[in-house]
């Protein structure tokens, strides 16, 4: 029987089951019937669907293959005596091959499609730093500028295309480019006034958490998260950037304390904003 012929009996099955023209019993048993007869027909696996792909190619298929791998080798091995312009405009292709391309594919698998997502967004990443890199590009203003854009298209793509981990990713972002620009422009702070670049921002966020709720709640769940992060992040600014021990711990336990209580009694609120 061929494949043509089984998918029609497999449509009528299932006609039969919605229409209650037989007892599901007997639809169950038949449909299972056919899903053997197709398991046997077909390699199971990656590795068996790749086989037989490999065997249903043409001659065609085979020179496109080879010749877009050849393309490829060509433009990595060259990459760096080409025009800053062309190598933008090749980077920028790429990107926007693997995005669009892992949008249409978690129509069909979402862990596939998303995982082709996250190697565009870390592509476009690499590539920039090390396009930053290779035309001596040293100066910490246009990394954090860099690094600023990348946070702006994640979180705009993160939320059009319903991924919160990349919206979440680009608040991060822009958390480190924050920090770079008080490491910077600076200079040994008393403890309080780490606490005041940071505390007011996080209110600001569980504000916004609150403010778009209505409208989106993964989008409030992420910016309530950004919010829990940035409440904490005047310890890791004086650990890291600071270089600052003392203290530290106590100031930990403050927040924690603090930070818990806020949430016990507020938790009426902020759970119906994220659930």
């Amino acid at each position: 029987m061929d494949q043509e012929r089984r998918t029609v009996i497999i449509r009528e099955i299932d006609y039969w089951r919605r229409n209650k023209l037989l007892p599901d019993q007997y639809c169950d048993f038949l449909l299972n019937l056919y899903a053997v007869q197709d398991q046997e027909r077909t390699p199971s696996g990656w590795t068996g669907k790749a086989a037989t792909a490999v065997q249903k190619s043409s001659g065609k298929h085979w020179l496109l293959a080879f010749g877009a791998f050849s393309l490829i080798c060509l433009v990595a091995l060259y990459f760096n005596a080409f025009h800053p312009l062309l190598q933008t405009a090749l980077s920028l292709t790429v990107v926007t091959f693997l995005l669009s391309y892992g949008q249409r594919k978690r129509a069909v698998n979402e862990s596939a499609g998303l995982s082709i997502i996250g190697i565009g967004i870390l592509y476009k990443l690499g590539i920039g730093l090390y396009m930053l890199h290779l035309h001596d590009i040293q100066a910490w203003g246009w990394t954090a500028a860099f690094l600023a854009g990348c946070s702006v298209f994640w979180i705009i793509f993160g939320m059009g295309a319903g991924i919160p981990l990349l919206h979440l990713g680009g608040w991060v972002a822009a958390i480190l480019v924050y920090a770079l620009l008080l490491a910077k422009n600076t200079a040994d702070p008393a403890w309080y006034e780490v606490q005041l670049y940071w505390v007011p921002v996080a209110f600001v966020f569980g504000w916004f958490s609150w403010f778009v709720h209505r409208w989106s709640k993964p989008a409030s769940a992420v910016l309530l998260l950004t919010g829990v992060l940035l409440w904490f992040m005047p310890e890791v600014h004086a650990a890291i950037i600071l270089a600052e021990q003392d203290w530290i711990q106590v100031q930990l336990i403050v927040k924690i304390g603090l930070g818990g209580t806020m949430l016990f009694f507020l938790r009426k609120h902020w759970i119906a904003w994220v659930a």
